[in-house]
């Protein structure tokens, strides 16, 4: 019974359904790796130990009356601060927000407690999910950096104190603190999960997923968040898609992946660069190299004329009556935002369908695009959440983007690797990432 807060969600769900452990023996072992290790983290921004025991106490009498078991029956779920929950504050990074108690469960939320998980609590996001950091520090050295704006979520994965956490991208925010953090962060297709009940920041640019300690628990995760849901605008109805079952079948062949340095190449340390040299060394035949168009780096541009506009828009409120409570860094970015001329901004908008179909040539070729995460380790100090601009293009076009904690700076802090996939080919996407995983153990 002893680290049960190291399992994965999967053998954590399985351990439960088995009656080889319970959900409150679970809960509980994560709630003492939380005390342990909270003081030096600080991944949570709400969390009631009380609660969590309450909600894992009903799960045992749920199974124990014999009633069906969801996917996630009695597994401790972490929920990033701008994500609605009926039953605790979410307070959204800011003062401005302090209090804050949704009645409503965001739909993500409320498609996890269907699905039996414990909503442990919530954890730290950066202000208003911008660049200001919150408290987090990262849990394998804690005077450097956990990324952001998804820091609390991809801090608690790392540092055993839940198996699963939520988080969400509009530039870098999901794939940079699991790159930093050693997890695995998965961020699925736009439009594949809701974001109802979830702070708005830039709705053409918004995105859902989620942060675990195994490829299997990602898939699952992204398996039972995808319900649709009517009042999404960017879903449509289709049928459920299988990413467990379909991520570990046996790829028909081995998969072929596409080397992107992307124009910031230069960029990266040379941990990285060596890590990269070795990893396409190791997958020799298996990798090509696909040289971007000079013109993909005015996407950097145009993801910043829609995000910035749209958060100036989003975020008016806040400015207009607490801008003296906000970060020097984030009114900046909304007055920036305030200037955006429309026509540019309808431009930039215009381009998200042409980038992406002109990247759907790579997969005509190879199975997902292999590229960097970010330019190398989380940085040291707190000031700095990182350069998001490995992840800009991606989001940019709402391509299934996966970070795989497969290399190491000489420091000894994990540094992620990116995969890249054809937009609604998630479940592909997470098949070749496990292949990758296996072929480089």
């Amino acid at each position: 019974m002893e680290n049960l807060n190291w399992l994965t969600a999967n053998q954590a769900a399985q351990g439960i359904r088995d009656g080889v452990f319970s959900s409150r023996d679970l809960v509980q072992a994560c709630i003492a790796q939380i005390q342990a290790r909270e003081p030096e983290v600080q991944a949570w921004a709400y969390f009631d130990a009380e609660h969590a025991l309450t909600q894992a106490t009903k799960a045992d009498e749920h199974r124990a009356a014999g009633k069906p078991l969801g996917p996630l029956h009695g597994v401790p779920v972490g929920i990033k601060d701008i994500i609605d929950t009926g039953d605790m504050p979410t307070e959204d990074g800011t003062p401005l927000h302090a209090g804050r108690n949704p009645w409503h469960d965001a739909k993500v939320v409320d498609l996890l407690r269907t699905a039996g998980a414990v909503i442990m609590g919530k954890t730290v996001t950066t202000e208003l999910a911008t660049l200001s950091p919150g408290k987090t520090r990262n849990p394998h050295n804690p005077g450097h950096t956990p990324g952001g704006s998804s820091s609390g979520s991809a801090a608690a994965v790392a540092a055993g104190m839940v198996p699963l956490a939520i988080g969400t991208q509009t530039n870098g925010s999901l794939i940079r603190p699991a790159a930093y953090c050693g997890v695995f962060g998965f961020k699925p297709t736009r439009g594949l999960i809701s974001r109802q009940g979830i702070l708005r920041q830039s709705e053409p640019l918004d995105q859902v997923g989620g942060f675990a300690r195994s490829i299997d628990d990602v898939a699952l995760l992204g398996e039972v968040l995808s319900a649709y849901d009517a009042d999404e605008p960017d879903m449509t109805p289709r049928a459920p898609v299988p990413m467990l079952r379909l991520c570990n079948e046996e790829p028909p062949m081995p998969p072929t992946l596409a080397l992107v340095k992307t124009p910031w190449w230069q960029q990266l340390d040379a941990d990285t660069r060596d890590g990269f040299d070795e990893l396409v060394e190791h997958l020799s035949g298996k990798v090509g190299e696909f040289e971007l168009p000079d013109s993909a780096a005015a996407v950097l541009d145009w993801h910043k004329s829609v995000m910035e506009a749209d958060i100036a828009a989003n975020y008016e409120a806040d400015y207009e009556r607490g801008a003296d409570k906000l970060s020097a860094t984030l009114k900046e970015l909304i007055e920036r935002g305030r200037s955006v001329k429309a026509v540019d901004y309808i431009k930039s908008l215009s381009r998200i369908p042409v980038v992406t179909e002109a990247l759907d040539e790579i997969f005509d070729r190879y199975d997902a695009i292999l590229t960097p995460a970010v330019a190398g380790a989380a940085s040291l100090g707190l000031e700095s959440t990182g350069s998001p601009m490995y992840c800009t293009l991606w989001t940019y076009c709402g391509m299934p983007a996966i970070s795989l904690p497969l290399l190491q700076s000489g420091n000894g802090l994990p540094v992620g690797v990116q995969l890249v996939g054809r937009v609604g080919d998630d479940a592909r996407l997470l098949r070749t990432a496990r292949w990758l995983v296996e072929s480089v153990k």
